[in-house]
């Protein structure tokens, strides 16, 4: 009746149990794998690992006297879920404790120069415009560089407004719309390197304080029974 170990103190099942019974009666019970199944199984062991990743959260919280906002739950976007994992994920989403390490641990961490930089070097497209149009059966919003080549020239050189004629095509350019420019990357930079560090910092205080137990082991594990993705 243990969930698992952290510092070698045992830690009651319970907590599993009641978040497994609140999954099996909430909204989307009909979405969950038949009980007794080997989906079944690994869903607890799934949900099992995210409690203990709060557990072990919430201990860190408390070393450091770290400030536990009570607010409600948080929603990751996808990106930002995908890059945690799916456990760190749902810790980080239900458990302010998990937030508060977050912040405590990645506090400090910024892109590299040079990876901003390289990234503004793969991603920098030459200045954009959309074309607004019009055909004789109507009107479009278009990117010039989507146009016949001959067709976007003449209607560069020809006075606003004015119908031009290049083969089949005819057209007029109505106005011409500026893109804004690509917005600064190192945000969403440092995010992704801040997730990045918390996982690393994570791995490594699981490896050194949890203790899985026999049942609950990561549903990753290739060793556990349920595990059907060997090579």
């Amino acid at each position: 009746m243990t969930l698992g170990l952290l510092d070698g103190r045992p830690l009651p099942r319970t907590a599993l149990d009641r978040r497994l019974a609140a999954l099996r009666t909430g909204p989307r019970s009909t979405a969950l794998p038949q009980e007794g199944s080997s989906e079944d199984r690994q869903l607890t062991r799934w949900v099992a690992q995210v409690l203990l990743t709060e557990a072990l959260c919430e201990a860190v919280a408390a070393e450091r006297d770290l400030p536990v906002a009570s607010d409600g739950p948080a929603r990751l976007d996808q990106q930002a879920a995908v890059e945690l994992g799916s456990i760190t994920a749902a810790a980080f989403e239900g458990s302010a404790a998990v937030r508060a390490v977050y912040e405590a641990v990645t506090a400090t961490i910024e892109p590299a120069p040079e990876d901003v930089a390289h990234y503004r070097t793969m991603t920098t497209r030459p200045p954009s415009e959309r074309w607004h149009l019009a055909l004789p059966d109507g009107q479009l919003e278009a990117d010039p560089a989507t146009l016949p080549t001959a067709l976007a020239e003449a209607l560069r050189t020809a006075p606003p407004g004015a119908w031009v004629t290049v083969g089949s095509w005819k057209a007029a350019l109505l106005a011409v719309t500026a893109l804004p420019e690509p917005a600064d990357p190192t945000p969403a930079l440092r995010d992704a390197a801040r997730r990045a560090a918390f996982v690393r910092w994570l791995d490594r205080e699981r490896a050194q304080r949890l203790t899985l137990v026999e049942g609950l082991e990561h549903p990753g594990d290739p060793a556990q029974p349920d595990n059907h993705h060997r090579h």
